[in-house]
């Protein structure tokens, strides 16, 4: 629970909280996905909840400063609450892929997605065709194995 309470005091300082207004439209957290967004706290909480953290994560680095995550596109929510439980703000997290360099081929009914930045690569995309996705996906996997297995195997003894 450290990790949720450190989280939303994070957040309340960065954007600024305070008591939700009625019938006040606020502009949603924009995050974008594989990126971390650095927020800077002023206020204290107790307990921050992210409604669905497929979606977006938050982690402390240290006690004014939340790092939060876009982990899926979509939209959720963050909960803040204070010490004795009352509420701080409910706002909106909306996550978003980078456009920039991103360009989707069609073929019949399978998609799949390169990141040409200036040099095209496969890129992971939900929605992809499943094979394709499936093949990238065990490559980066075996790749970072190996980084993990020589990296390991690089560490002096303790």
């Amino acid at each position: 629970m450290h990790h949720t309470t450190l989280a939303t005091f994070a957040i309340v300082a960065a954007i600024g909280f305070a008591a939700p207004t009625a019938g006040v439209a606020k502009e949603p957290i924009s995050v974008t996905m594989d990126r971390a967004k650095v927020m800077k706290i002023s206020a204290p909480a107790e307990t921050v909840i992210i409604g669905n953290p497929g979606i977006a994560d938050a982690t402390i680095h240290d006690k004014r400063t939340l790092i939060i995550t876009g982990r899926t596109v979509g939209l959720t929510n963050l909960v803040i609450l204070d010490a004795k439980g009352e509420p701080i703000a409910d706002e909106i997290i909306s996550v978003e892929k980078i456009q920039a360099g991103l360009i989707s081929i069609q073929r019949g009914a399978s998609r799949f997605s390169y990141n040409c930045t200036p040099n095209c690569n496969t890129m992971l995309e939900v929605g992809d065709n499943p094979g394709a996705f499936e093949s990238a996906l065990q490559q980066i996997n075996s790749r970072n194995s190996l980084a993990i297995g020589a990296a390991s195997s690089a560490a002096p003894a303790q």
